[in-house]
């Protein structure tokens, strides 16, 4: 006698419901998000957006980024062009001068972007490098009263209070993956190394910027316990990259992505870390394709410039986007929902 199984269609509806008042999910509902079928996909669409309009509306921030110093890292991170043992073509120098990091704010400004990011490849900063970085950054508050978040590798707790005294608003570390997959990745540093920068940033006082990237060989357990990390964490702001793989690098071959699981992917993310400034942020424009706009229902921050060593979408279909979806661009939103 045969039997017919019965499938049962995931309620998003109600789960949102259940974020919204302030549950979490358990690891079975998060993993049940990224192996939904495809055919679900505009319903869990629909459950994110309800969580992220609660907290943040229509509205769309966005980041503009500066590559302070490029290449030269002695890092062997296996998804960076910039990493030892790249053989990626990319422009490589030292540190920008305080009149470009300028110049750079002044474009940030000029592209309605919120937030200021300055990065710098490298392990992490000398103490003369931070004093450089909190010169520049006095000067960029003084002219543009931008918010600013510095990417600069591993920081001591003596660097991360410079940096909020120089006027800093937020740190970025990534986590990037999982504890169980960081070595995957890179042996030149560790996972708890990442956590101690963030744990001195937060110590000084200074915004958590800390996110993910997707597609490097993880698995879906992996993207569940870096999203549920960082929600424990209540880090403001979350960007999540999906792999871009660069020639020269060792993941250079890696093709393991598709725009519906990148949407299932920051649906996770914002299910999980509902009250979280969300970045959709690298590999949008290769990974996202012809579906970008549908990553803002979930996400309600981007950047509006190229990467590090990455050319980005023209600032201008940005803006044609933010404007189809009826969304809006905010210079001066809410950097997280936390105290809502």
């Amino acid at each position: 006698m045969s039997s017919t199984a019965t499938v049962t269609t995931p309620n998003w509806d109600a789960l949102a419901d259940r974020v919204l008042d302030g549950a979490g999910l358990t690891r079975e509902e998060a993993l049940g998000i990224l192996r939904s079928d495809d055919d679900q996909l505009l319903s869990l669409l629909a459950a994110a957006f309800r969580v992220r309009e609660r907290f943040f509306g229509k509205q769309v921030q966005l980041y503009y980024l500066k590559n302070a110093q490029s290449g030269l890292c002695p890092e062997d991170c296996g998804y960076c062009s910039q990493a030892k043992g790249s053989e990626a073509p990319i422009e490589k120098y030292r540190w920008l001068s305080h009149e470009k990091l300028l110049a750079g704010a002044r474009q940030a400004a000029e592209s309605q972007a919120k937030t200021y990011c300055i990065v710098s490849s490298g392990r992490g900063p000398s103490d003369r490098e931070v004093s450089h970085v909190a010169e520049a950054v006095r000067q960029i508050k003084d002219e543009t009263g931008l918010h600013i978040c510095c990417c600069l590798g591993l920081l001591s707790p003596d660097q991360a209070r410079a940096l909020k005294e120089a006027g800093v608003d937020r740190i970025n570390h990534n986590l990037n993956t999982s504890e169980r997959f960081y070595p995957e990745i890179c042996s030149t540093h560790t996972y708890a190394d990442r956590t101690e920068t963030l744990q001195a940033a937060r110590d000084a006082g200074l915004e958590l910027c800390s996110g993910l990237i997707v597609g490097m060989g993880e698995t879906d357990e992996d993207v569940v316990d870096v999203a549920m990390q960082l929600s424990s964490m209540q880090v403001e702001s979350i960007p999540v990259n999906f792999l871009n793989a660069i020639d020269g690098t060792p993941l250079e071959a890696t093709d393991e992505l598709d725009p519906r699981y990148c949407l299932k992917t920051l649906c996770l993310v914002r299910l999980t870390n509902p009250r979280t400034e969300i970045r959709v942020a690298g590999g949008r424009e290769v990974n996202l394709r012809s579906m970008q706009a549908m990553a803002l229902y979930p996400a309600n921050s981007m950047f509006v410039s190229d990467y590090l060593t990455t050319p980005g979408q023209p600032a201008n279909e940005d803006f044609k986007m933010i404007e189809d979806l009826g969304f809006e661009v905010v210079i001066r939103g809410a950097e997280s929902a936390y105290e809502a």
